[in-house]
């Protein structure tokens, strides 16, 4: 009889893996740009684009996660995305002002800041680096700021061919 292959990392009780995909949250993402709603791409006039904000289908954006940006070199009075915001609220999850990247990177910590870490306390931990979601570089940032005070050790990767990052002294 051939011996039984074990699988020690299965059965190590201190390392313990850590996917952020796992809480990626769940919704829509939508780059809001507010370029076609400028004269000409560049000015904001303010009674035009009161008037597209009062007309826009604002209930298309339920459970939404919105990113509000400007993507011409117009410059955008602070007042313009809290008007947008305003009308938004009732209706997304989320509303920031950047990129998709930056909406990503603003859940993330708002998830990881509230995570509970008792469970990752003098553990091996492996944060888990691909993923099929857009988990944001920053989030893996926040991530090891969180668990490096209380965990033995942080690697980067899979258990067969992880990147050591931290070991506690």
């Amino acid at each position: 009889m051939a011996d039984e292959i074990i699988n020690r990392v299965a059965n190590n009780q201190k390392l313990v893996s850590f996917d952020l995909e796992e809480y990626y949250p769940k919704g829509q993402r939508v780059l809001f740009d507010i370029k076609d709603w400028l004269y000409e791409g560049l000015i904001l006039r303010e009674k035009d684009f009161r008037a597209k904000v009062a007309q826009h289908d604002w209930s298309q954006y339920q459970d939404h996660y919105i990113a509000l940006c400007c993507s011409s070199d117009a410059i955008i009075p602070g007042w313009a995305y809290l008007l947008l915001t305003s009308q938004l609220i009732p209706y997304t999850k989320k509303v920031v002002v950047g990129t998709l990247d930056h909406l990503e990177t603003i859940l993330y910590n708002e998830i990881i800041t509230t995570l509970d870490t008792t469970t990752y306390k003098d553990k091996l931990v492996i944060i888990k680096g691909c993923s099929n979601k857009p988990v944001p570089e920053g989030a893996y940032i926040a991530l090891i700021q969180k668990l490096q005070p209380i965990a033995k050790s942080i690697m980067y990767g899979e258990a067969c061919s992880s990147v050591p990052l931290y070991k506690r002294k």
